[in-house]
């Protein structure tokens, strides 16, 4: 399966850790929420781009905004 997500800055607590949730589609357009506690690159990619494209966050869309905390495990 193929997703393509987008980082919002919604973040909800998994357990005692914080994630942060993206939203996208998969290929053949199905809705995604992913919940993403940790995300990182190779030490040889540019850092500081990397950085600065983690950093652009959408506000989340008003389904992500009313996610049942019940919801999460």
């Amino acid at each position: 399966m193929t997703i393509i997500i987008t980082s919002t800055t919604k973040v909800v607590d998994l357990n005692g850790i914080p994630a942060r949730i993206w939203e996208g589609k998969t290929l053949s357009g199905v809705p995604v929420h992913a919940f993403i506690s940790r995300i990182g690159c190779p030490k040889d990619a540019d850092q500081r781009e990397f950085q600065q494209e983690l950093d652009e966050c959408k506000a989340p869309s008003r389904e992500i905004e009313l996610y049942p905390a019940r919801m999460i495990i």
